[in-house]
């Protein structure tokens, strides 16, 4: 019994999981809504109302994960994705005041995601895991 008590507690210092934030879907369900008395009603605010479902159901199933060396992509119980950190030239985040994009680099790919999960505790993880990889704003590098 006493080996198996400190195995978790040394996987849940060495990987976070950050929690979901509706903030970009509920915008986009927002501005549909708003588009509902434009002249083509109600197709722009049928499309833009889908696209806002659709990332309100990934807020609730996607789930990111910082590990030690590796960031993990969750659906549900499905592993979808490793991007492990030696591989990263660069990350960014854009407008996460707003609800906004997760840029990040790898050696052979490039990868923006939605902001679909709480922007601070994303920052502080990318700060602590990969914080000197962090992209200039473009106000910083004109000084």
């Amino acid at each position: 019994m006493s080996d198996s008590s400190p195995a978790p507690a040394t996987s849940s210092t060495d990987s976070v999981s950050i929690a979901p934030s509706p903030r970009l879907p509920v915008a986009i369900l927002l501005l549909s809504a708003t588009l509902l008395p434009l002249p083509l009603r109600p197709w722009p605010s049928l499309v833009i109302g889908l696209f806002g479902l659709f990332l309100l159901v990934q807020t609730y199933t996607l789930r990111l994960e910082f590990c030690v060396d590796t960031l993990v992509v969750w659906r549900g119980q499905q592993e979808l994705r490793r991007f492990p950190y030696a591989e990263w030239t660069s990350w960014r985040l854009f407008a996460p005041w707003l609800p906004g994009l997760f840029y990040f680099r790898e050696i052979n790919s490039i990868h923006f995601l939605p902001i679909l999960f709480e922007p601070a505790q994303l920052r502080e993880q990318l700060v602590q895991r990969v914080g000197a990889l962090e992209a200039p704003q473009p106000s910083q590098e004109a000084s």
